[in-house]
């Protein structure tokens, strides 16, 4: 796995900011751990206090509800990927592996393709532009994912000269920025053809490999916002959303059709992440708001979905933490839905939004994603 530390271009060392993450990060391997308030009412009753005292009884009334929570979790999970009570699955065999990763020459497709190459993975990347890199086990092809003739052909050149895959990433996405009437029919169509419907054509094309396996796992990158939507976000907010009910009917379909549910599928809805794409995307200056809804580095959500593939299990992936509540901000009251878009600031981020159209150098490699911090 990679390390907690990393170093942006000019060699400072990026840490892990004072944030609600990090808050909960703590408690959740303290005051929310089974195994931390194990030794509560124990420590209670080393102290002198006998077991019917009031703090011995709820510190164990509480760790008994901490323990339940835990175990519903870790069961939903199980139950889900239909794991075993006792036996987890067998470790991954990483050199084994062939994964597409689309989008995959900059941004978190590029750092995820270097990061998997490290692991002696063999990593097939298709995007319009080629991958800077130096690993030897990664391979491009140049493909527009958004077009199934392009994405049927280079599928049978991989096939053919790779092998058949049993990882799929569907990573690639862009963003226009513009208000509904400001959109361009080429604007649309470009939108959902990368964010949508290249999710199509990659299952289209590989998922019979998988079919054949009984096995591998499919990666979705959706986002925040495909659970809610924005000004001036239109295409894109729809664009995530329909990805996102892709991927619970193709969990579905494997399960109770193809009779597959060894194919894991994975969703990622990240919040704001520091790369390029959103380089010029403003949000309250607030101090609290940093705080509670800090934006994501991309090297927090490849260590996400390479611990996903490593755990070889469906799940969902949300973060930062606050992304959590997002599907249930529609439930509220209009004034309290309201008043949290006001407080996000969202309708007003994209403002002053330039589109990064093209992958420049400067802005496309692995240190520049780190960069954006700054």
């Amino acid at each position: 796995m990679m390390e907690t530390n990393h170093s942006s271009e000019d060699g400072s060392p990026i840490f892990d900011n004072l944030d609600i993450d990090l808050v909960m990060q703590v408690l959740a391997n303290t005051a929310f751990s089974p195994f931390f308030v194990f030794f509560i009412p124990i420590f209670y009753i080393f102290q002198g206090a006998k077991m019917d005292d009031r703090l011995v009884v709820l510190s164990f009334l509480y760790y008994v509800a901490i323990s339940v929570f835990w175990f519903l979790k870790w069961y939903s999970k199980l139950y889900r990927n239909q794991g075993s009570l006792l036996m987890r699955p067998k470790p991954m065999e990483w050199s084994e592996e062939i994964v597409i990763v689309t989008g995959g020459a900059s941004g978190i497709g590029e750092l995820l393709a270097n990061t998997l190459a490290v692991r002696n993975v063999t990593v097939v990347v298709l995007d319009v532009n080629p991958i800077v890199t130096e690993n030897y086990n990664i391979a491009y092809y140049k493909c527009d994912v958004s077009k199934w003739e392009e994405v049927e052909a280079v599928s049978k050149k991989i096939i053919e000269e790779i092998g058949e895959p049993t990882i799929l990433i569907n990573n690639a996405g862009v963003v226009q920025g513009k208000l509904l009437v400001d959109l361009t029919a080429e604007d649309i169509q470009q939108t959902f053809g990368v964010n949508t419907l290249s999710h199509y054509w990659i299952l289209k094309a590989f998922l019979p490999s998988l079919l054949k396996r009984k096995a591998g796992h499919i990666v979705t990158m959706s986002s925040a916002l495909g659970m809610t939507g924005v000004a001036q976000m239109a295409d894109y907010c729809a664009s995530k959303a329909a990805v996102i009910g892709l991927h619970e009917s193709l969990r579905y379909e494997l399960d109770k059709r193809y009779q597959c549910p060894q194919i894991r599928t994975t969703l990622v809805c990240p919040g704001h992440v520091l790369t390029p794409m959103f380089k010029t995307v403003k949000f309250p200056n607030f101090p609290l708001f940093g705080f509670f809804c800090p934006s994501v580095q991309p090297v927090t959500v490849v260590k996400k979905i390479i611990a996903a593939l490593d755990d070889q299990h469906s799940q969902t992936i949300l973060l930062p933490f606050y992304t959590n509540f997002i599907p249930y901000i529609g439930h509220l009251p209009s004034f309290l839905r309201d008043f949290v878009q006001w407080v996000s600031g969202a309708d007003y981020a994209m403002r002053d939004f330039v589109k990064i159209s093209g992958r420049r150098p400067e802005e496309g490699s692995v240190s520049a994603e780190l960069e954006t911090k700054n």
